[in-house]
């Protein structure tokens, strides 16, 4: 009786894709099933009555009409390229354009963001004086709202795409400072013990065994953080940019177009969702030494 159980327990059926593929269709089989649900829910809501489609348009709505929504991103018509200026960019062009050069200010503020504050935050835990220096002042400036700021970016830097980066390091930088002295504070005491025991020096002790013990919690704290970076750029576009998701938004709210507003919140959610699974698998690259069934590889 027992064989024969452990007999049809070690029998399961043969798989013709990889783990990784039945995992990753698992995965995206949840993410239709738990969007669909909130929007059949939105949806009944609107069938029943319970909202008010002039305020609150359901998906099938503000969804089913891809160029009439489109019309309104050509904010970005100086920068399309083999266009006629007279007649302006498609709306597919628009959209890409207004898409890409949104992205670009998230990654690249992220970007500087993450380096400079990962370097200070390293720094200050291995040199007193920049301790000292330093650490007085992050800490007084990092509870300031990045909004607060706007006003010193566009004096710095004008109109255009630095204003929105700025911004965008503003709200990262003091936070991941914090971050990352917390994450070598917390480094097993153990592991420094060995390697001291071992003749490692003060360097060799910070790039082999402090470093790479906080990689994992920091790379967390970037996904975080990339969140943050979606929300700020769109406040920085909404007035010291002339193009982007947020100047839609801004354009949508002076208009009073409900279906151009959820079009775009649509279309920034599905962009931090991809931006956020691309950092995920980067992840996983970085950390091959995380077993993938560690929280750290699993999410948030």
């Amino acid at each position: 009786m027992t064989g024969g159980r452990l007999s049809s327990l070690s029998s399961s059926p043969k798989r013709f894709l990889p783990e990784w593929a039945y995992r990753a269709l698992e995965q995206t089989g949840w993410t239709l099933v738990s969007v669909g649900l909130f929007a059949a829910i939105w949806e009944l809501c609107w069938a029943t009555g319970l909202a008010d489609p002039k305020l609150l348009p359901p998906p099938h709505i503000f969804l089913g009409d891809f160029a009439d929504q489109a019309k309104f991103f050509n904010t970005a018509t100086r920068w399309s390229i083999g266009v006629n200026p007279a007649a302006g960019p498609s709306p597919f062009e628009a959209v890409l354009i207004t898409v890409a050069a949104t992205t670009m200010r998230v990654l690249v503020g992220l970007l500087i963001a993450s380096v400079l504050a990962i370097a200070l935050g390293v720094a200050i835990r291995y040199f007193v004086v920049v301790e000292k220096l330093t650490l007085p002042t992050i800490t007084l400036l990092s509870p300031v709202s990045p909004i607060a700021w706007l006003p010193v970016a566009i004096f710095l830097f004008g109109i255009g795409n630095a204003p929105a980066i700025f911004m965008v390091i503003i709200a990262l930088f003091f936070h991941m400072v914090l971050a990352t002295i917390n994450q070598i504070d917390g480094v097993n005491k153990n592991l420094i013990n060995v390697a001291r025991t071992m003749g490692a020096t003060k360097a060799q002790t910070y790039s082999r065994v402090i470093v790479p013990a906080i990689l994992p919690g920091l790379l967390v704290v970037l996904r975080l953080n990339l969140f943050a970076a979606w929300m700020v750029v769109l406040i920085a576009e909404s007035t010291g940019v002339g193009y982007g998701l947020g100047q839609v938004i801004m354009l949508a709210r002076n208009t009073f177009n409900p279906s151009l507003v959820f079009f775009t919140i649509a279309l920034i959610g599905l962009l931090g969702f991809f931006s956020d699974w691309l950092l995920r698998q980067v992840q996983k690259r970085l950390l091959y030494w995380v077993p993938e069934t560690s929280g750290v590889l699993r999410g948030l």
